[in-house]
């Protein structure tokens, strides 16, 4: 059986902090499936269909990385995935506080599902999706490129030009 994790959320937009996730995840695995969902609220920018698109594109030099949307819980789909491991990325203790109450819930739902935990590299802890829709309309691209893969630049562009 191979290693196989599965590593969700809503990646609207997908950010260098999500990469960086999704590159050191793909090295302790042999697959890592990306699971794109949806945040129930929040009003997505991207549909999950373009998310994925955005997601297969940055990954694209990471061999092992297979990118899906989803619905329903997180739980259902790591096991559809045929894997027993969920990743999560953690910025902050804030962050923390939530993702320990999702993986409590997680493991009533499904025991045999364990949550592994990767916290972000210093230079992306501040970094978010909702930090990356305020700053898109005013940043120049050489500024934004320090938050998001620069082959999304042009899509953020599209959706939030002013």
């Amino acid at each position: 059986m191979s290693r196989r994790a599965v590593y969700t959320g809503s990646f609207d937009p997908v950010t260098l902090g999500h990469l960086n996730v999704i590159e050191r995840s793909s090295r302790l695995v042999d697959v890592l499936i990306v699971g794109v969902g949806s945040n129930i609220d929040k009003q997505s920018m991207f549909s999950a269909e373009q998310r994925v698109e955005l997601i297969e594109r940055t990954t694209r030099h990471l061999p092992n990385v297979e990118v899906k949307m989803f619905a329903g819980l997180a739980v259902q789909f790591v096991r559809e995935c045929d894997a027993r491991v969920i990743i999560r990325g953690v910025r902050s203790l804030t962050d923390m506080e939530t993702e320990f109450t999702m993986t409590l819930a997680n493991r009533k739902l499904d025991p045999e599902v364990e949550t592994v935990f990767l916290m972000a590299d210093d230079e992306f802890s501040h970094v978010s999706s909702s930090l990356i829709k305020q700053i898109t309309p005013l940043a120049g691209d050489q500024e934004l490129a320090r938050f998001v893969p620069a082959t999304i630049i042009a899509d953020l562009r599209a959706k939030l030009a002013p």
